[in-house]
This record gives structure tokens, C-alpha cells and sequence, in this order.
């Protein structure tokens, strides 16, 4: 063949060892062989004139070079920065999420805790001087704050007023929060104390006189301890926040049958609804014990429900809590410099008095102390004052009292 009309031979096959070399460039007048990657793989030369580089099929869309992946080559390695943009796109959207959730939770509180009554509790004049921990009076009320007259019927509390105006207490507490265990007490309504401006009488005589700021006053001056916060509920509030939980469970050792606070329970563990816990915690007819027996169902109860109120079906889905919440603040009263979490920590105690606590009641000497012509309770004085300085120096409780 001619000299001019020889052709270029091109290899497209890579040596097992070789390594590709660019191509040397050749005078004008020689042939040239050029190395071309073919642009659908397989085991053949391409003859080209001198002077042509590539065929346009083997140009990819951004120069030379073939157009799509080759057999047998490496798959490219994913990109990390666009895998970080998602990681990073489902981090906000998590983070979103979560504060719109604990948004719609505080408002759930909060909204509740607007509705709440907030009173001047404390008395003036002389009191204790505070001692090591704080002590929270706990009252349960017959204030019917909330009831429709048909509910109050239902209820067995006698219609939507207090009769004669005048307001009653079943059940006085005293919760201790201190640096060690916390201390739950009942104080027997029922108990001869001396109340400030009216002689002698039952302890809860002092609420009806006087409400909030005389019970408190009474209670200080028969312990010599100081109270720090003051937390009432009604008929009204009780018994609507057991219903918003879906009722309390409760085990009841015998069958109670009272026709005063209106229940006739059977022994065993069963769910108490509104109505049925509310009598429950009011009864002492049906118990030999009397207001004995009251004052410890009612500490037993109040654990109970509290820590159903704190079970995470409740407090984390913001409309149960807030329909809890509402329920509660129908009847619910606290002292005018409560803050919402100082009461959450209180519920929080509460719920776990039963296991991480100590729940007892002022010892007594008497619970069938007759005076003035009515039967009354008349506390141990040795080992009520025992017990009382324990908590007013914030030390375990070591005075034995005993339901």
C-alpha cells in the first residue's frame, strides 16, 4: 500500500500489565496510532484516517470520553454530602415536631392552671419559724365549685351549694418535703385542738370558721410546724379528674356498704369511677376504725391517683391533659404564691409516696374521746410532738404512728 493511504491502527484493548500511555505525537505526513475507548465495549480495532481523534459517539456529554458506565468498570462511590442533606432535612423535621409537641403540652398545663383559684391563704401575726424542708397543707373540701345541681345529686353531695354557705373539710394532709424521704400525714378531722378566736372544737370546725387562712393558723399552732403552701380540692374537682383518667384502681379487703356517702362497694380490686371513689374516700360508717380508717383510704387514694394522673398515656398527649387538667381546676384552690411547677412537684411526691415514702398519721391516744357531748379524737401527745419535731428538723421519722 501507498505510503499516504496508510492507515492507523487502533487498539482498544488494555494490556493485563500495561499501562496506558498517552499518544505520541507523530510528524504530519505519519500515520498516527491513537488509543479510543469504544463507546459499547467488546474486543476490536478501529481504523481512522490520520489526523481524526474519536467518532462523536465517543464523546460523552461533557467532552471525550464514553457516554454511559462500561462493563466491568467500578461503580462511583456515593456522594456524602448529599447524604448528609438528608440526615440533616430529617433532623429538623424531628426537631420541629418535637417542640410543637412540648408546645401544645405546656399550653395544655398552663390553660388548666389559669383556671385554677389562687386565694390568700396565710394568716398573719405569729407563726412558727420555718423549719428545714417545706410542709404543703393538703385539703379536701365539700365545695361543690363546678356541679350542676343533677350532678351534685349524683354524686351523693346534696346539690351545686354548701349548705348554709358554710364550707366543710373531710380530709387535712400535711406532705413534708425534706432531704431524705418525703413524709405524708393525716390529720384526723375529728381531733380536740384549740382553735385561735373560738375556744375548742374539732380541728376541721377551724376551715368551716374560717376558711383557708384560720385552718392554717389552727393546724401551725397545734404542730409547731410552718406551713409553706396551702392545696384544696372540691367534690366537684375530685371526683371529675378520677373520670378524666378513666377511673383509679383500687382493692378493697371487705365488702362497704354507706348509705351516707352513698356507695356499696364488693371487696376485691376493681376501677373506681368518680362517684364510687369520692364516696370511698368520704366513709367512715362502714369502718369500725371510723375516722381512722377514712384518713388512711384517703392517703392510699390520693397515691393511687396521682400516679395514674402521671402515667404517660396522660401526660404526654396534650389533650388528655388538658382535660385532665380542666377537670381538676374546677374545684381546685392553692395560695396565691404557688407556681405551676412548685404544684407539679408536689403531685409528682405524691405519686410515689406509697413506694418511695412514708405515709402515716398523727399517733392517737383516744379515737373515741368524748367531749362537750360528741365523740372526738384525741392525739398521743408524746408521740405527736415526737413525730412533729422530726419534721420540723427535716430527720426521719422515728416516733411510731401507726393506723
Amino acid at each position: 500500500m501507498p505510503e499516504d493511504d496508510e492507515p492507523i491502527t487502533i487498539d482498544t484493548r488494555r494490556g493485563a500489565g500495561a499501562p496506558r500511555r498517552a499518544p505520541r505525537r507523530r510528524p504530519a505526513e505519519e500515520p498516527q496510532q491513537i488509543p479510543v475507548r469504544p463507546a459499547y465495549g467488546g474486543d476490536s480495532t478501529r481504523v481512522m484516517p490520520a489526523g481524526q481523534r474519536s467518532y462523536p459517539q465517543d464523546r460523552g456529554p461533557g467532552g471525550p470520553g464514553p457516554r454511559g458506565p462500561q462493563p466491568g468498570a467500578r461503580p462511583m462511590p456515593a456522594r456524602p454530602r448529599r447524604r448528609k442533606r438528608t440526615w440533616l432535612r430529617v433532623l429538623v423535621v424531628l426537631v420541629v415536631i418535637v417542640a410543637i409537641w412540648a408546645g401544645l403540652l405546656v399550653w395544655a398545663g398552663l390553660s388548666a392552671w389559669g383556671k385554677v383559684a389562687k386565694v390568700d391563704a396565710f394568716p398573719t401575726g405569729n407563726r412558727p419559724s420555718a423549719g428545714k424542708g417545706t410542709n404543703t397543707l393538703l385539703v379536701g373540701s365539700d365545695s361543690r365549685a363546678g356541679l350542676t345541681s343533677a350532678e351534685g345529686r349524683a354524686l351523693g353531695t346534696g346539690g351545686s351549694n354548701v349548705s348554709a354557705g358554710a364550707p366543710h373539710t373531710d380530709s387535712i394532709m400535711i406532705l413534708h418535703q425534706g432531704s431524705g424521704k418525703p413524709v405524708l400525714v393525716s390529720v384526723q378531722r375529728d381531733t380536740w385542738v384549740s382553735i385561735p378566736g373560738h375556744g375548742h372544737g374539732k380541728i376541721n370546725s377551724a376551715f368551716t370558721y374560717g376558711g383557708p387562712k384560720l385552718l392554717i393558723q389552727t393546724v401551725e399552732q397545734a404542730t409547731g410546724l410552718r406551713i409553706d403552701n396551702y392545696l384544696e380540692i372540691g367534690f366537684g374537682g375530685f371526683a371529675g379528674v378520677v373520670n378524666a383518667v378513666g377511673g383509679v384502681r383500687m382493692c378493697i379487703p371487705k365488702n362497704v356498704k354507706d348509705s351516707y356517702a352513698h356507695i356499696d362497694l364488693k371487696k376485691g380490686c376493681q376501677n373506681l369511677n368518680g362517684h364510687n371513689a369520692l364516696g370511698y374516700v368520704r366513709s367512715r360508717h362502714a369502718f369500725a376504725l371510723g375516722d381512722l380508717a377514712r384518713a388512711e383510704h384517703q392517703r392510699e387514694f390520693l397515691a393511687a391517683l396521682m400516679k395514674k394522673i402521671a402515667s404517660p398515656s396522660n401526660v404526654l398527649v396534650p389533650w388528655r391533659l388538658k382535660s385532665i387538667g380542666d377537670s381538676a381546676a374546677q374545684g381546685l384552690a392553692v395560695d396565691k404564691g404557688m407556681s405551676p411547677i412548685r404544684a407539679l412537684k408536689i403531685m409528682w411526691t405524691l405519686k410515689g409516696i406509697t413506694t418511695n415514702g412514708v405515709s402515716v398519721q398523727v399517733p392517737v391516744a383516744n379515737p373515741n374521746y368524748f367531749v362537750d357531748g360528741q365523740s372526738t379524737v384525741e392525739w398521743d401527745k408524746t408521740r405527736a410532738t415526737q413525730l412533729f419535731d422530726d419534721l420540723r428538723n427535716d430527720r426521719p421519722v422515728t416516733a411510731p404512728a401507726g393506723d
